[in-house]
């Protein structure tokens, strides 16, 4: 049985969330106001079951409004050199680093991510993506003029797209919302976000840094209400020229439908299944931490966490073994105790979603460890056991299927082909890993493994400098590194005749004499 760790640490100094939002959970055009649509929403920690705040949901009449504020700020932002913009995301950043104990009890407050996780990754990522966007601002070239049509010279321009509508997920949501805003408003951009109602808090705290480091008004706005209503609303509003979504594929099908009537550009990072490929030469050790690592991470609520280890059978019956021994020592408890490991899943709604996966595999498949929510002084909160399975069909459910918790199923292999082909078959592409000390064996596997990010010997490292999106059903378009500015950019031809005559020669060409 899991250590069940404690709930009792000294929890003074949490984040006061009713006091800092007491003017509302809606900022728009660089002012907090409470939500139109006449009904509340309780943010809980879902740690012990707390309510944090109660706020009034947006409606359609608050998206309005932070749209039309976007609209407004976009052309001077847009006007803005590539220099002012960085200089303002400099700012930015030393705004962050200077609030970073403020937004990791915050994240850790709403998530129930252990607060170790906060201080040491997602503040830390956050602080080191605006810096990253800072400088990237200054590099937003088009191409070089030439002369490809006799006397015409032709250049490339790429410019901003207007107004963008960005929906971020409950996971991660400070490092989300810095995903869709920070290339956004780098490139020259404005941006309505939607936070998932559940978490607002750090994206608000975020709009508010922006304000504070001198970003216009109406360059940032959050509108906080629910994907039915005000999700929906921003997608298919017809000032909004672009969405960027982050969430699941049935929900990002939604999105797609919605934005295409309004001829959208459209950005979707969706679901993922991610493969764990141990061969039979990888380092054993290595690979079960990475196993319980990488599919732990975040008490498994990562679109990239390792969700499936196939395993050579030489070291399977081993591998299974020691995953199984180690992640009965993961720590579970408060978030805010210095010994956790492992906090809650985000609610206790989706615990049980987590938990009836598992409890249906129980048919066809073992559960060699977890399987159930813990009991004792973590009974009042979200909390679900690291939980291994073995025995599962390739085809089966908890193979399949996107869960979303701390569940890792292993299944064996033979050959090497075997271990590609059923590390490609889902319908997801985001991430995946290769296990191997043989440098053509895991090339092999970068090469042939259809995913967005595929690591070597090592399982959830992201970078700034690097983009992070999928393949097949897990959406298209990238977030973060250069690449970004492609989806927040458009370009232009501009063509230009060198000489000082009008070339009727051309126009008679196609019209003939008038």
């Amino acid at each position: 049985m899991q250590n069940p760790g404690s709930t009792t640490p000294d929890r003074v100094g949490r984040f006061p969330a009713q006091a800092r939002f007491a003017d509302g959970a809606q900022y728009i055009a660089g002012r907090l106001r409470e939500g139109t649509s006449g009904r509340t929403h309780a943010v809980t920690d879902p740690a012990t079951g707390e309510e944090v705040l109660t706020y009034e949901l947006a409606g359609a009449d608050d998206v309005d409004a932070a749209v039309a504020a976007a609209r407004a700020a976009f052309p001077a932002w847009a006007g803005a050199t590539p220099g002012e913009r960085s200089d303002a995301l400099h700012r930015l950043a030393a705004v962050l680093a200077d609030r970073a104990e403020d937004f990791a009890r915050a994240e850790s407050l709403q998530c129930g991510k252990p607060l170790k996780l906060t201080r040491e990754f997602d503040v830390p990522g956050t602080i080191d993506n605006t810096a990253f966007f800072a400088g990237a601002a200054r590099h937003l070239q088009g191409q070089s003029a030439g002369e490809y049509s006799g006397d015409h010279t032709s250049y490339v321009r790429r410019e901003p797209l207007g107004v963008v509508g960005s929906i971020a997920p409950w996971n991660y949501p400070l490092q989300m919302a810095a995903w869709k805003i920070l290339p956004a408003i780098a490139a020259g951009n404005t941006i309505v976000l939607k936070p998932a109602e559940l978490t607002p808090l750090t994206s608000l705290l975020l709009a508010q840094a922006a304000t504070e480091a001198g970003i216009p008004d109406g360059v940032i706005n959050i509108v906080t209400g629910t994907g039915r209503e005000a999700g929906e609303h921003l997608v298919g509003h017809p000032d909004v020229v672009m969405t960027s979504f982050t969430g699941s594929t049935p929900v990002g099908r939604r999105v797609a439908e919605i934005a295409t009537a309004t001829v959208k550009r459209l950005h979707l990072e969706l679901g993922g299944k991610a493969p764990f490929v141990v061969f039979d030469d990888a380092d054993l050790d290595a690979a079960v931490q990475g196993a319980v690592a990488g599919s732990l991470i975040n008490t498994g609520q990562d679109c990239t966490a390792a969700t499936r280890a196939y395993v050579q059978r030489p070291l399977y019956e081993a591998f299974v073994e020691r995953t199984a021994a180690l992640m009965e020592t993961v720590r579970l408890g408060d978030p805010f105790a210095p010994g956790t490991d492992l906090g809650p899943l985000i609610s206790h709604v989706h615990r049980d979603r987590v938990a009836a996966f598992v409890d249906r595999a129980r048919a066809y498949a073992r559960v060699v460890t977890g399987g159930e929510a813990p009991q004792g002084d973590l009974r009042n909160g979200a909390y679900y056991l690291p939980t291994l399975v073995t025995g599962a069909a390739q085809d089966s459910e908890i193979v399949q299927s996107e869960i979303f918790g701390p569940v890792l199923v292993v299944l064996p292999f033979d050959s090497d082909d075997e271990g590609i082909a059923l590390a490609n078959d889902t319908p997801y592409g985001l991430a995946a890993s290769a296990w191997s000390r043989d440098v053509y064996r895991a090339n092999r596997a970068t090469r042939e493994i259809k995913a967005g990010c595929v690591w070597v010997n090592d399982h959830i490292p992201i970078i700034s400098e690097m983009p992070h999106g999928g393949y097949k059903a897990s959406g298209f378009g990238k977030d973060m590194s250069a690449y970004s500015f492609e989806e927040y950019t458009q370009i232009k031809h501009v063509m230009f005749d060198n000489t000082a005559v009008v070339r009727k020669e051309w126009h008679r060409t196609v019209f003939g004499d008038r």
